[in-house]
């Protein structure tokens, strides 16, 4: 079969490495004109993790991925440390290291890998129109392209997830900024391999390690929805936000480029979607699940949805429709439930009810970590790598 995939990021590079390896003719289509991936690093957890080692990419991501060994939170007035704990229960539970990447370096694997003649770039959808034997793009300068199945993975503002639903649909505010990108590893922010996430006033400021002596940093700022912001202006909202926070924060602002890495996006998200599907087009990633970062499972969760497309077409032989139907059945829910628990750990955390918060913190003081390992597993436990067998523990 003819597959056309929609959008070039996360999602649409690993659905169509997938369908590859399966022997299916893959095109994928993107409006962006060169590959600036929005955002610096992604967090893959054991279940993104080991859909990219079912596509053959093992080694490079293991070589892509930051090394963490321990997590610890920190009082973002005092630097007090509040817990600290190490995160090798969730390497043994599930079988799989966490890697934190960077964006940019995973996105150009995935492309190479997918082939780099077979990606167009600057292609933005206009139209998508279906019957019963194909589905055909138009594309805003004109060019058309038909397949046997068209996979939207064109991002949160889908114009593929408007054809699937019949509509647009409106995403909902997460109540808050994050400003994220790479500065140079500097163990005054926190040590090497360790995530350290700095807490109070209902904003986190927190570092990780990716390869290439790194840290991938975001600050989580509370505030309204469509405040301008003057790229111009750099770090210095980030310096009124955070005054007088202690020293690692500190030195976490000196080390700021905005010229080479400092993005800043307004998080939202949206309502679980039940319809995935309809006919020959489906939607993927973002498109069908965007999520808030809170638990770090947006692009894992866009992965399994690859994970699950391949095997659906590998596994099943009553026509494309029928194959298409099934990914969604085996997908809408998992991927809904993250989206909610993105959303719930977001109020925890960002102090919209002050008292949740500060009951979050000062259970942070008692933490020996098995609560929150719980928690990174629970997010892991029912996904579609483990076959329906549950994590072995």
């Amino acid at each position: 079969m003819r597959f056309i995939i929609i959008g070039a990021g996360i999602g649409g590079t690993s659905a169509g490495i997938a369908l590859q390896r399966l022997g299916h003719e893959v095109v994928i289509y993107d409006q962006i004109r060169e590959n600036k991936p929005v955002g610096a690093a992604l967090s893959l957890w054991p279940n993104g993790v080991k859909v990219l080692n079912w596509l053959g990419l093992r080694d490079e991501v293991a070589e892509l991925g930051g090394r963490m060994e321990t997590m610890a939170y920190t009082d973002g007035h005092t630097g007090e440390t509040l817990c600290r704990f190490s995160l090798e229960p969730v390497t043994t539970q599930t079988g799989q290291r966490p890697y934190p990447v960077a964006r940019a370096d995973l996105q150009a694997l995935l492309m190479e890998r997918f082939g780099l003649d077979d990606i167009r770039l600057g292609m933005r959808v206009v139209a998508v129109d279906q019957d019963d034997e194909s589905v055909r793009v138009t594309f805003e300068n004109g060019e058309t392209d038909t397949g046997d199945v068209l996979i939207g993975a064109d991002g949160a503002r889908s114009l593929t997830r408007a054809h699937v639903l019949g509509q647009q649909v409106e995403r909902t505010y997460s109540g808050y900024t994050n400003f994220n990108g790479l500065v140079p590893i500097d163990e005054r922010v926190g040590p090497a391999d360790q995530w350290t996430t700095y807490v109070a006033d209902g904003k986190r400021v927190s570092v990780m390690p990716v390869a290439g002596g790194r840290f991938y940093f975001f600050f989580d700022v509370p505030q309204p929805a469509g405040l301008p912001y003057d790229r111009a202006d750099g770090a210095a909202p980030l310096r009124e936000a955070f005054a007088g926070w202690t020293e690692g924060v500190q030195r976490l602002l000196d080390a700021i480029d905005p010229k080479t890495s400092l993005n800043r996006v307004e998080i939202w998200d949206l309502d679980p979607l039940d319809t995935w599907v309809r006919g020959r087009v489906a939607i993927l990633g973002d498109a069908a699940h965007n999520t808030a970062p809170d638990i770090g499972q947006g692009a894992c969760s866009a992965l399994e949805d690859s994970f699950v497309l391949g095997l659906t077409f590998a596994l099943n032989d009553l026509g494309p429709e029928d194959a298409l139907l099934r990914y969604q059945r085996a997908r809408a829910d998992r991927a809904g439930d993250l989206v909610l628990r993105a959303r719930k750990r977001s109020h925890e955390t960002h102090g919209f009810d002050p008292d949740v918060t500060a009951q979050w913190y000062e259970g942070l003081r008692h933490e020996t970590g098995e609560n929150v390992i719980r928690g990174i597993v629970g997010n892991i436990v029912d996904s579609p790598v483990n076959l329906g067998g549950g994590l072995l523990v």
